[in-house]
């Protein structure tokens, strides 16, 4: 595995490459995660692809140009997105590429089906939180109210760990959600990248008719992957989605919302087998 940056007037990107197979690979982790999310792949799939893991914005080593929280308040369009990542394949000589990507990171690889559609192979997304994400997560990003809410509240020593107990006590979240939000918001650092992904994030919600559109009109092979113990994002989600897409597979496998492992790098290995 190497590391590597992208030079670009929004970001420098980090990601890491590894594998040494002739199809292309974009991976897109979940929330609070890193490149090196799908790593577990190349012993499996190595062979078959070369793989790009992306640090995604406020993760990591990868910094947009100018980090300002203004530019934060502004976000992200998905033209910008799809500009970006058509701008490495152009670099790279990349003409098309399969997209996974896990959670937080599906929001990433659904924008890249609709803006850039004729670079895209494949896509698989496990827990695809784009496809509904949650009412909470939706009124602190996309609400002017409740993302003002957010900022005052990650700006603040205890604004957002006090919001968090008091979901927990409200039974909002149960325990174990609360315990892996509260590693993720226990530092200055920290709170602010959640409010920055966050608001950054916000326009990258899915449109669901150009994305099924796009998917039929390239002939993308799509894959929806559950967890059956997921509460966060269960299989009913893609209920209205699957029906719809021409080059479908709807897979769910014995996890919770943690799935990326090595069951996973099975489930994944023997689906491209079946192909």
């Amino acid at each position: 595995m190497t590391d590597h940056y992208f030079e670009h007037p929004l970001v420098q990107l980090h990601y890491y490459k590894f594998g040494s197979g002739p199809k292309h690979m974009f991976c897109f982790h979940g929330y609070g995660m890193h490149g090196k999310q799908f790593i577990l792949l190349e012993k499996k799939l190595g062979d078959q692809y070369t793989f790009y893991g992306f640090d995604l914005f406020f993760h990591k080593e990868t910094r947009l140009q100018d980090q300002s929280l203004d530019i934060v308040r502004r976000g992200i369009t998905k033209a910008a997105l799809g500009k970006l990542f058509a701008d490495f394949c152009e670099v790279n000589n990349i003409d098309k590429f399969s997209a996974i990507a896990y959670s937080m990171g599906s929001h990433y690889a659904t924008s890249l089906v609709e803006e850039i559609p004729e670079h895209v192979d494949e896509l698989f997304i496990a827990a695809p939180s784009s496809l509904k994400p949650g009412r909470i997560l939706r009124f602190l990003s996309s609400n002017r109210v409740g993302n003002k809410m957010l900022e005052r509240m990650a700006l603040s020593d205890k604004g957002l760990i006090g919001f968090l107990a008091f979901l927990k006590k409200a039974k909002i979240i149960d325990q174990h959600t609360y315990n892996t939000l509260f590693k993720e918001i226990c530092s200055p650092e920290l709170r602010f990248s959640f409010y920055a992904c966050a608001s950054y994030m916000r326009f990258l919600d899915i449109d669901p008719d150009k994305f099924i559109s796009q998917l039929n009109r390239h002939n993308i092979r799509s894959v929806f992957i559950f967890g059956e113990r997921d509460k966060n994002y269960p299989v009913g989600i893609a209920s209205a989605y699957i029906s719809k897409i021409n080059l479908v597979k709807q897979v769910v496998i014995n996890e919770n919302h943690d799935m990326i492992n090595r069951n996973f790098a099975q489930v994944l290995a023997d689906i491209l087998d079946d192909h």
